[in-house]
C-alpha cells in the first residue's frame, strides 16, 4: 500500500533529493578523528587534547561584567551595532594594528567562521568565479567557495592564479595551521596583484596578537595598503578579526570585519536582510574586551609558557617543528604520514590534528594546539619525555 505522497520528490534535505547542499561539501574533517580520540581517552592518565584549539582559560572578568550588565536588553539589536561599538573597533584597529579607519568601515559579525563561510555568497559570487586560498589553509575557505557554487583554487603564490577568474583571494597571517607570518613586502605584492585584477583580498588576521618569533602585520596597515589620505587606502581590502583566541571568547561568537567601506556597506545591507545580528550583550562584551589590553597580555603569557613546554617535549620526542612563529599551534612532523603520527600519539593519550585536514600538502605534519590547561600540558610533556627516554 502506498501513501498519498509516495510518488512525490523527497523533501529538500532528505536522501534522494535532487540537490542537497551537503553534497557540495567535503566530509567534515573532525569526524575522522573520533576513533583516535576514543583511544586517547582510554589512557590511564586521561586525554590531553591538542586537536581543536578551543580556549580553556576563564573569560576575563571585565568582559563577564560587561555581559552581565547588558543582559536586560529586550529590544532587537542592530546588525551594525551602536556607534560606540564601531568606534571601539576602529580605535582598536588604529591602536593595535596601525590602521587609519573609521566606524563606517567596520562591521561586527557572529563569529569569524560564519563570515568566512558565507562571505562569497553574501558578495554575490557563484558559478564561473574562483575563490583562492593558500595551499595549506583553514578548511572553511574552500567551504565558502563551494556553498555559493564558485570554484575553490589553492595557491602558493598569487602569480599562479588566473586574474580573469579570481574574484576573492584569502590570505591568512599568522597562518592556521602553520603559524607562518607573511611579511609586509609579501602582503604588498599580494595587494598589488589583487588590485590590478580587481579581486577582493580578504585577510584572516584572527591570530594577529599572538606573534612569538615574528611581528605580524595587518593588510590594513599603511605600510601594506597605502598611505592615509591617498583616496583608496583600503580599496578592495577586508580584514577579519576575532576575540575567540586573544580574549577567550569562542563561546561568545565575537568578531568583526573591517576595510573597504563600500564592501562593508554592501555586507551590511545583505546581513540586515538575513538577520545576522550579534546579540546585544555580546556587543557590550566586545566593546569591553577591546578596551582592555591587560587581559590579552596575561593570556599571552599563559600561551607562551605552554608553547615552550610542548615544543621542547615534541622536539625531544623526535619531531621537527616548522614555521610556528605565531598563532596557537605548533606545526610538527616526524617525516611520515600524519595519520601514523596521530595514532602513535593517541596511544599516549595525546590527541593532535592531522595535517591533511588543511590540504594534501600537510599530509606529513600534525598541528598541535597549545590551548589546553597547564595541568594537561604538563601531563603530555611528562608522557612525551618518558616515551623519548625509552
Amino acid at each position: 500500500m502506498t501513501t498519498k505522497n509516495s510518488t512525490h520528490a523527497p523533501f529538500p534535505g532528505h536522501p534522494g533529493a535532487a540537490r542537497r547542499v551537503s553534497d557540495l561539501l567535503p566530509v567534515f574533517p573532525w569526524d575522522k578523528l573520533e576513533p583516535y580520540k576514543k583511544t586517547a581517552l582510554a589512557h590511564p592518565g586521561g586525554l590531553c587534547d591538542f586537536s581543536v584549539g578551543t580556549p580553556v582559560d576563564p573569560v576575563p572578568e571585565v568582559v563577564q561584567k560587561a555581559l552581565a550588565a547588558a543582559t536586560d536588553t529586550p529590544g532587537y539589536p542592530t546588525v551594525w551595532g551602536p556607534v560606540e561599538l564601531r568606534e571601539a573597533i576602529a580605535g582598536w584597529l588604529h591602536r593595535r594594528v596601525g590602521a587609519d579607519i573609521g566606524p563606517q568601515a567596520v562591521l561586527p559579525t557572529v563569529g569569524s567562521k560564519e563570515l568566512v563561510a558565507w562571505l562569497p555568497t553574501q558578495l554575490g559570487l557563484g558559478p564561473g568565479d574562483q575563490v583562492a586560498y593558500p595551499r595549506l589553509a583553514y578548511p572553511t575557505y574552500e567551504v565558502g567557495a563551494r556553498l555559493c557554487g564558485a570554484e575553490p583554487v589553492e595557491y602558493d603564490s598569487v602569480d599562479e592564479l588566473d586574474g580573469s577568474r579570481v574574484r576573492l583571494i584569502w590570505v591568512n597571517s599568522p597562518s592556521n595551521p602553520t603559524g607562518r607570518v607573511l611579511g609586509a613586502d609579501e602582503l604588498r605584492r599580494t595587494v598589488a596583484w589583487a588590485r590590478e585584477h580587481r579581486a577582493l583580498l580578504v585577510s584572516d588576521e584572527c591570530y594577529l596578537e599572538l606573534g612569538w618569533e615574528a611581528d605580524p602585520v595587518s593588510v590594513l596597515h599603511p605600510d601594506v595598503c597605502g598611505a592615509p589620505g591617498d583616496g583608496g587606502q583600503h580599496e578592495g581590502l577586508l580584514a577579519v578579526h576575532s576575540l575567540s583566541k586573544r580574549s577567550n571568547l569562542a563561546g561568545y561568537r565575537a568578531s568583526f570585519v573591517a576595510g573597504d567601506p563600500v564592501v562593508v556597506g554592501e555586507l551590511l545591507e545583505v546581513r540586515k536582510h538575513g538577520g545576522m545580528i550579534v546579540p546585544a550583550p555580546v556587543q557590550a562584551a566586545t566593546l569591553a574586551a577591546l578596551a582592555d589590553d591587560a587581559h590579552v597580555a596575561e593570556q599571552r603569557e599563559r600561551y607562551a609558557a605552554r608553547r615552550a613546554a610542548l615544543r621542547a617535549a615534541l622536539e625531544a620526542y623526535g619531531f621537527r617543528v616548522e614555521h610556528s612563529e605565531a598563532s596557537l599551534y605548533l606545526w610538527a612532523t616526524q617525516d611520515r604520514p600524519c595519520w601514523e603520527t596521530v595514532a602513535e600519539l593517541a596511544e599516549l593519550g595525546v590527541l593532535v590534528a592531522p595535517g591533511d585536514f588543511y590540504g594534501p600538502a600537510g599530509g606529513r605534519f600534525v598541528r598541535v594546539a597549545f590551548t589546553a590547561t597547564d595541568e594537561r600540558v604538563a601531563a603530555a610533556v611528562e608522557r612525551l619525555n618518558a616515551a623519548a627516554a625509552g
